[in-house]
C-alpha cells in the first residue's frame, strides 16, 4: 500500500507517519509538504533513513507536481493533513487559508479523480460546527464556523462531499477535537504555555480562561484516522473526540503545577475575535467502527508526559520560537 500524506511535516501529520511506520511493514509513505513555518522535517528526523519513507517538498495547490508525485509513486491513498490551521493567523490574514485549505483540497480531489486514487481522507476539525452551550455535535449537524480558519475547513469538507455525490470519489472525512502531544508547533496553547512557563515568561490567557475544549492525545487521533482510512464508509464523516473537556485555565494550571511554577505567570489578555466558547462532539459513529480513546482518558498522565517531552527537547522547539 502506497500512501501520500500531505502536510506530513506538521504536528498531526508527522505523528501519523510515525504511527504508520511503527504499525505496518507493508506501507510506503510519501510525505508531501510545502515546509511553511509549521512544517518541520525535524519532526521526522528519526525515520529519515527508512526505505519505506520518502519526502517531497511541494505545494498541494500545484496540480502538476501533485499529479506527477501520485503517478510516479503509484499512490493508492491520499491523507490530507495539509492546511493553514492557526485561528489567530486566519484572523489577521485569511487569504492564505482560503488558498491552501479550499483550493488545495480541490487540487488533490481533482488528481484523485483523474488518476483513480483508491481513497481520499480529508482531515478536518470540530471547529467547523462552531460553539455549543450544552450537548455535543454529531456528524449530521449543520456547520456554523466562526473564524476564517474554520470556515475554510468547512468549505473544504463541503467540496469533498460534493466529489463523492457528483463523481462517486471514494472519500471520507475525519473531524477531531483539540489535539495535544509531541511536535506541536509552539503557537498553540499547550506547547506555547509549556515553553513560556519553563522560561518564567507570562502566559497570555484569552478572556476569562473558561473556554472549553475536548482534549485528544494525538496518538489516539492517529489510530482513529487510520481506522477510518481502512474501514470508513465512502462519503461518510467521522468525529474523533475524547469526551475529555477542560477549560483553558484548567490546562494552564496543570502545566504550571507540573513545572512547579507560580500562578502569577498567568496574564489575562483581551479575548480573541470570534472566540468560540465550547466545542464538543459526539464520537459514537467511530466507536461503532471499533475505536475508543485510550491514552486521552489518562489525561493528567498524557499531558504531563507531553510537558516533559517539551522540557527535554529544547533542541526541537528553540529554533521555532524565533521563526515567523
Amino acid at each position: 500500500m502506497r500512501l501520500m500524506v500531505t502536510g506530513g511535516a506538521g504536528f498531526i501529520g508527522s505523528n501519523f507517519i510515525h504511527y504508520l511506520l511503527r504499525n505496518y511493514d507493508d506501507v510506503e509513505v510519501v510525505n508531501f509538504d510545502k515546509l511553511t513555518y509549521a512544517g518541520n522535517l525535524d519532526n521526522l528526523k528519526d525515520i529519515k533513513g527508512d526505505a519505506r519513507y520518502r519526502f517531497v517538498k511541494g505545494d498541494i495547490c500545484d496540480a502538476h507536481l501533485v499529479a506527477d508525485v501520485v503517478q510516479s509513486n503509484h499512490v493508492d491513498q491520499i491523507i490530507n493533513f495539509a492546511a493553514e490551521s492557526h485561528v489567530d493567523r486566519s484572523i489577521s490574514g485569511p487569504e492564505l487559508f482560503i488558498r491552501t485549505d479550499v483550493f488545495g483540497s480541490f487540487t488533490l480531489l481533482e488528481v484523485c479523480r483523474k488518476y483513480d486514487v483508491r481513497r481520499y481522507v480529508q482531515i478536518s476539525t470540530d471547529e467547523v460546527y462552531g460553539s455549543i452551550v450544552k450537548g455535543s455535535f454529531q456528524e449530521s449537524d449543520p456547520l456554523n464556523p466562526s473564524s476564517p480558519y474554520s470556515a475554510s475547513k468547512a468549505a473544504a469538507d463541503l467540496l469533498v462531499n460534493s466529489y463523492f455525490v457528483t463523481y462517486g470519489l471514494p472519500v471520507v472525512i475525519t473531524r477531531s477535537s483539540n489535539n495535544f502531544g509531541p511536535y506541536q508547533y509552539p503557537e498553540k496553547l499547550v506547547p506555547l504555555f509549556i515553553i513560556k512557563a519553563s522560561r518564567n515568561e507570562q502566559l497570555p490567557l484569552y478572556g476569562d480562561g473558561l473556554n472549553v475544549r475536548d482534549w485528544l492525545f494525538v496518538e489516539d487521533n492517529c489510530r482513529g484516522i487510520d481506522l477510518v482510512r481502512q474501514k470508513g464508509k465512502h462519503g461518510e464523516i467521522y468525529n474523533i473526540g475524547a469526551d475529555n473537556e477542560h477549560t483553558n485555565i484548567e490546562i494552564t494550571q496543570i502545566i504550571l503545577q507540573e513545572l512547579q511554577k507560580p500562578k502569577s505567570l498567568i496574564s489575562y489578555v483581551k479575548d480573541r475575535l470570534g472566540h468560540d466558547r465550547r466545542y464538543s462532539i459526539r464520537s459514537s459513529k467511530i466507536h461503532n467502527l471499533g475505536w475508543k480513546p485510550t491514552l486521552s482518558k489518562k489525561f493528567q498522565e498524557t499531558l504531563n508526559t507531553t510537558i516533559q517531552w517539551y522540557v527535554q527537547n529544547e533542541w526541537w522547539w528553540k529554533p521555532l520560537i524565533h521563526k515567523k
